[in-house]
């Protein structure tokens, strides 16, 4: 069972047999045909033919409301100029009714707000809706144009059950509603399954997905150029644009291209997405791909309150063999794939695949971000790639897809107001600058405001500086604002105490970004220690010659806001030997920037594997999983509540210069159930490979998934290699599966690091090899705590050290040659306890006392308690 478990929990249950994603696999669809394509121009005396398509006369409409037209030419309209300068005008509710067959339909709704006659489109607000759904909710078509796009189309995606399709346009009072053109097009049932993989929380499926009503926010064409509607596939009449507009620009990427003939079409219908989207992707420049923090992001704005489905389309171009691409897929921070093989889940080169996924945004960041990167623990994986990627909000629980119209923006330079990224142009200046009485006069004050606080709010004097990130939110309720740096009045620096932190003092020294500069070299590339999902982590010197690591975020990621907070917060209160200290932060000029203590010897996995650090000896390595677990302890039992740490892993383990472990990176962390609650119900977050089963089936997270995160640590640490290494046979992928399948069989001495071969006592090995097994069971309630976890590690040391002592006693007695190597090592009959009894030796009791004393007594009272045994 263990690849299945392994394809099934640690990459989002790989979407087993891709059913989840795209219903059960079938052979494709024959193709497709349209039932029902009826296109209105509305207002229009004759029909326009705009391409292969014709849309009709609006003779329903004749003698209801006003058939209106525009002589304005305005180039960005192109070959749609016929179509939409023509409208008609409802100043009261009124009603399209359309013939259909039952079943899935696209409609598409067109718009291009133009005056005519006494209909300003500055006044036009409306309701549109269906029997079944809203649609749009007080709409303001003028909000949603630019300069360079004056017309825009609202597309859906309904699922009607009788033969009736009626739009309803309502007018709000004192207002109009308009419609300039309307297309309605037979779709395959298939487009949507039952349901996709949820993302943060809720079931594990979205249900009734096949029954929602759909709006498409975002189809690109992914590496390629416009796919206009004649060329769509099954004429479904979609428009596939570029991907460039959302890419963001830290790296460029390059376009991969292959002739669309060669795409054939096996699991995957047709009518999903035309072959011209499969034959063509995005891929990381060759020279990019080896850089630790290349990666392909793209961004796009949607509005809050909804789920999405968000479809993910790919095709291998380049590779034949399996292995050859293998790449890490993120949206919105949760790795949904941790090894992405395109060949494996399609089965061939130039086979289209898509996996869909929901994504709720609930009280969140309004933007959905989607990354892919390279999986750099496989040496021969390269690059990343994707095809085509479409985004459609799905209605909510009152039946309506209706969100925000766009905020209207003072402009400056011409003394009007305008839409969000629009330029001046004479119709645009013309139509919103009638804006300035009824309700889009008080809109336009209210956005002003909001504009000015904005700006206020993210004014910087470094160019270039992030404008999304806002300053970190005020903790505690003793805030002094006008308090000025400490760090700066410390230093005497230029411009030291200039600026004012909305942060409380008690939360650590604050450094101002001139003295972060000063102390890494202006952020050389050359002191680099790591790199994560933050950001960059640098060595630096302060100015009291104390050395330092400082971890600055990367803006371009759009991460890292509730990270940044999550460890000031968290870090502000802890103080343990085997936890890393936070020094300070800063937050001047939009950047998230956090100061630690210096630790000389990097994360525990550089000792393990992947560089040229010598080999860590047995004890060593037993020692540090000690002082790991001694962290973790004071996390869990330190607070009534205490804390977990959410992301245990060897990266974030890392080793002072007297290899002392300290536990790093509390970005993730959540404070544990009060009371009698048993678990913290939360989204899912964590590293695949350490990610706790039970966490990840039921979003219930406990002190046990910390616990089963670090049996993976201590597996990772006997044997010297990757929890997820896709490049290994099927049985040996994952590493938790693969050693306790030969710790159950005896043979765990078979998979020691070889580097550890004939060193260990077995002992000592059988002792924890049976710690790591109860840390990685399937249950919860079947693991051990920390406390008991800690306990059996020092009951491995004592029983290697015994042995040491007593070889090197036989030794001194002669009975060992001096060319002896160490597989002679003597078995020392200590009578080992049951392994999670309470009941603890003398030895280990004083070693746990001992250390428990020597931490430093400046923590938090609220972890006092851990000063005594009873903590534990």
């Amino acid at each position: 069972m263990g690849y299945d478990r392994c394809i099934q929990i640690l990459s989002v249950l790989l979407l087993c047999g891709a059913s989840w994603a795209q219903g059960p696999v079938a052979a494709p669809a024959p193709s497709f045909t349209p039932a029902d394509a009826i296109r209105i121009a509305c207002g229009s005396a004759s029909d326009v033919k705009i391409g292969t398509r014709v849309f009709l006369a609006d003779v329903q409409g004749t003698g209801q409301g006003v058939a209106g037209r525009t002589n304005q030419n305005n180039g960005a309209l192109s070959a749609y100029a016929p179509l939409l300068t023509s409208a008609r005008f409802f100043t009261s509710a009124f009603n399209y009714n359309f013939t259909v067959s039952p079943g899935r339909h696209w409609v598409r709704l067109f718009f291009y707000p133009f005056a005519f006659s006494s209909f300003q489109p500055s006044n036009s607000f409306f309701d549109i809706s269906t029997k079944e759904v809203g649609l749009l909710s007080n709409f303001s078509a003028v909000t949603f144009v630019t300069a360079d796009s004056p017309y825009f189309v609202r597309e859906y995606f309904l699922n009607i059950t009788s033969k009736d399709l009626v739009l309803t346009f309502i007018p709000r009072s004192n207002s109009y509603a308009f419609i300039n053109a309307i297309e309605i097009v037979s779709a395959p049932d298939g487009m949507v399954q039952g349901g996709a993989p949820t993302l943060g929380g809720g079931s594990l499926t979205y249900p009734g997905l096949s029954q929602s009503a759909l709006q498409t926010m975002y189809r690109l064409n992914v590496g390629g150029g416009t796919v206009a509607p004649d060329d769509d596939s099954a004429n479904l009449s979609r428009t596939w644009i570029p991907d460039t507009p959302y890419k963001l620009l830290n790296t460029p990427g390059v376009s991969v291209e292959a002739n669309a003939t060669k795409i054939t079409y096996t699991d995957v219908a047709e009518y999903i997405a035309p072959a011209t989207v499969y034959a063509s992707g995005q891929a990381l420049e060759d020279n990019d791909v080896a850089n630790a923090n290349a990666a392909l992001n793209w961004n796009f704005t949607v509005d809050n309150n909804f789920t999405y489905l968000v479809r993910l389309h790919f095709c291998e171009l380049q590779y034949q063999r399996l292995y050859e691409r293998v790449f890490i897929i993120e949206i919105n921070r949760v790795a949904i794939y941790q090894f992405f093989d395109i060949i494996e889940e399609a089965g061939a080169a130039y086979t289209p695949l898509y996996r869909d996924f929901m994504v709720p945004m609930i009280n969140t960041y309004p933007k959905i971000n989607v990354r892919i990167a390279p999986d750099r623990s496989n040496p021969n994986a390269k690059n990343v790639l994707l095809n085509g990627l479409e985004i459609f909000k799905v209605n909510n629980a009152n039946s309506s897809l209706a969100g925000p119209n766009r905020i209207i923006e003072p402009n400056t330079t011409s003394g009007g107001t305008q839409t969000t990224n629009s330029s001046s142009s004479s119709n645009l200046g013309a139509i919103i600058g009638a804006s300035i009485g009824g309700v889009a006069a008080v809109l336009a004050a209210a956005a002003l405001v909001i504009f000015c606080c904005y700006k206020k709010k993210t004014k910087s004097d470094k160019p270039g500086a992030p404008s999304h990130w806002l300053p970190l939110p005020l903790h505690g309720s003793s805030t002094d604002h006008s308090k000025v740096s400490t760090s700066s009045a410390k230093s005497g620096k230029s411009g030291a105490g200039s600026y004012v932190s909305s942060v409380p003092s008690n939360l650590g020294r604050y450094f101002s970004f001139a003295e972060l500069q000063e102390a890494t070299n202006n952020f050389d590339e050359s002191l680099v220690l790591g790199v994560g999902g933050f950001g960059k982590v640098y060595k630096g010197e302060t100015d009291d010659g104390s050395k330092v690591a400082v971890k600055r975020g990367n803006p371009r990621s759009e991460q890292g806001l509730n990270e940044f907070q999550t460890e000031i917060e968290l870090l502000s209160k802890l103080r343990h030997r085997h936890l890393v200290s936070l020094i300070g932060y800063c937050e001047e000029h939009g950047e998230m920037i956090l100061v630690y203590d210096y630790m000389a010897n990097g994360p525990l996995r550089g000792h393990l594997y992947g560089t040229d650090e010598a080999p860590l000896s047995w004890k060593q390595r037993l020692e540090i999983c000690i002082g790991a677990a001694r962290g973790l302890h004071y996390l869990h039992t330190g607070a009534a509540q205490g804390i977990i740490h959410r992301d245990v892993k060897t990266t974030n383990i890392l080793l002072d210069e007297n290899f002392v472990a300290k536990v790093a990176d509390f970005g993730l962390s959540k404070i544990g159930p009060a009371n009698e609650v048993t678990h913290v119900s939360t989204a899912v977050k964590g590293s695949f490979g350490y990610l706790d089963p039970e966490y990840f089936r039921r979003q219930q997270l406990t002190e046990k998934s910390d616990v089963y995160s670090f049996g993976v640590v201590l597996m990772e640490v006997l044997c010297a290699r990757p929890a997820i290494n896709p490049a290994l046979p099927r049985e040996e992928v994952n590493l938790a599966d693969w050693a306790i399948k030969y710790h159950k069989a005896g043979m765990l001495d078979k998979i020691v690091d070889e580097k550890l071969r004939d060193t260990i006592n077995p002992d000592s090995l059988k002792t924890f090899g049976d710690t790591v097994e109860k840390c990685l069971q399937e249950r919860g309630i079947d693991r051990p705590s920390m406390g008991d976890v800690l306990w059996n590690l020092e009951y491995a040391l004592q029983l290697h050290e015994a042995s040491v002592k007593g070889a090197m006693s036989s030794l001194d007695q002669g009975n060992f040659s001096t060319d002896s190597d160490n597989s002679h090592m003597i078995s020392v009959p200590l009578v080992a306890p049951n392994l999670f009894d309470d009941s603890l030796t003398m030895d280990i009791e004083r070693r746990m006392l001992e250390e428990t004393a020597s931490e430093d007594q400046s923590a938090s009272a609220i972890f006092s308690q851990l000063i005594n045994a009873q903590g534990r």
